[in-house]
């Protein structure tokens, strides 16, 4: 395992969660393995591992550009990691209101709706 790919793997399950990255791990196959190794060495061992500006800014512009892109299952996803990055609710928020703006009303109005879905559940499995 690269050292890049050792960081990947280590800023992943800080943010993800180690549930969700063990079903990824476990669910990869020969056709898929290399997808996975890339995302884990780039996306998390090079990206998301600097230290430039803090999870939760990251966590914000990461929701806020799958948002605007459209990208719904890993939103959910980063939604999720919140719990993980230190972004609250209003910062989603805010982050989605950028996206009204710059990308469109319609992919923010789905975005908060998936938003408060995914807070409201994880608040009454916290609760």
């Amino acid at each position: 395992m690269s050292e890049r790919r050792e960081k990947g793997m280590e800023v992943r399950r800080r943010v993800l969660g180690d549930a969700h990255v063990d079903r990824a791990e476990a669910g990869k196959s020969d056709l898929d393995d290399p997808f996975q190794d890339l995302i884990t060495e780039a996306a998390w061992g090079h990206v998301w591992a600097r230290d430039r500006i803090t999870p939760r800014e990251r966590s914000m512009l990461t929701i806020a550009l799958l948002a605007g892109l459209g990208n719904l299952d890993e939103l959910e996803l980063h939604i999720r990691a919140t719990a993980n990055t230190g972004a609250t609710r209003a910062d989603v928020m805010e982050a989605l209101l950028h996206v009204a703006i710059y990308a469109g009303v319609p992919r923010a109005n789905t975005a908060v709706k998936i938003a408060k879905d995914i807070f409201d559940e994880m608040e009454a499995h916290d609760g």
